[in-house]
């Protein structure tokens, strides 16, 4: 496997790195656009044309280091998957490394911030989303991607950001005060400050990329219309690593279409931009 972006060796080593970047390509439980199984690879082909100067942060974060791990190829079912997820998780966890994932389907993100709230039962659970994903199961198991924030729900401090799709069975779970509805925040920029300030210090941010809308986001498995902008999306990012201590983070659900590349070009920008924001706002 190449190194992300195509950064030097001394740069990808896992004992030089400071990012450790995981790979789940689960996509077992999606039900409609499938695909998410190869998002890495037309991530990690994305990164490689990408300039690596970020001008916002007047940085270079990647000199930092970033470790790819071998990839979790668990998939037999949604049960393995979430014990995998999870035992891969806190191993990173007590890396002291800054952890990062990569799906898949948003089913990857449960077992993961389990570890997280294990570790860091104060944490608050920041989920951009389209879709509420509170269901307490769905087809039979709740390591559904559409049960990924029921766990948290209950374990965490979850904030909800982007949401405008979901089923009336989820309403029994959803905490409306820390939800920011799409159709809410259009347009607005209180909620930014307002959200930040329901969190607590430590924060795991799980980013479903049918948050943003399909505009500029349509290679998801379900590209719900109204969805976040790429200006909004990085200055509400931006604000949480200034004022709160991101612990780690994933994206998920890039269904790559083939022909297309701009969406994981912007995914992958998205991420060396989270990146920067961790490592070199704090050094300003």
């Amino acid at each position: 496997m190449n190194n992300f972006a195509g950064i030097e060796d001394e740069f990808a080593a896992y004992g030089s790195a400071s990012v450790l970047l995981q790979s789940i390509p689960y996509d077992g439980t999606s039900t409609w656009g499938k695909g998410a199984d190869n998002g890495f690879s037309a991530f990690l082909d994305a990164a490689e044309n990408m300039e690596l100067y970020d001008i916002e942060t007047d940085s270079e974060v990647y000199k930092k280091g970033v470790h790819i791990l071998t990839e979790l190829s668990v998939n037999h079912s949604p049960e393995a998957v979430f014990e995998e997820t999870y035992r891969v998780a806190k191993k990173m966890i007590e890396t002291g490394k800054f952890p990062t994932f990569f799906g898949g389907e948003h089913s990857i993100s449960i077992g993961v911030i389990k570890a997280f709230y294990e570790q860091y039962p104060d944490i608050t659970v920041l989920h951009l989303d389209a879709h509420a994903d509170l269901r307490a199961d769905y087809m039979g198991t709740p390591y559904n991607h559409a049960c990924a924030l029921h766990d948290a729900s209950k374990n965490t401090n979850l904030i909800q950001v982007g949401i405008r799709s979901m089923d009336s069975c989820e309403l029994p779970y959803l905490n409306k005060e820390k939800c920011f509805f799409a159709e809410d925040i259009y347009g607005k920029d209180e909620w930014m400050q307002k959200s930040i300030d329901m969190m607590g210090d430590k924060v795991y941010i799980t980013f479903d990329l049918d948050a943003l809308d399909p505009s500029i986001m349509p290679a998801t498995g379900t590209p719900e219309p109204g969805g976040l902008d790429w200006n909004t999306s990085i200055r509400y990012l931006r604000k949480v690593f200034e004022q709160k201590n991101v612990l780690g983070f994933d994206l998920v659900e890039l269904a790559p279409i083939k022909g297309n590349k701009a969406p994981e070009f912007l995914v992958a920008k998205l991420y060396y931009k989270m990146l920067s924001y961790k490592f070199m706002l704090a050094s300003k």
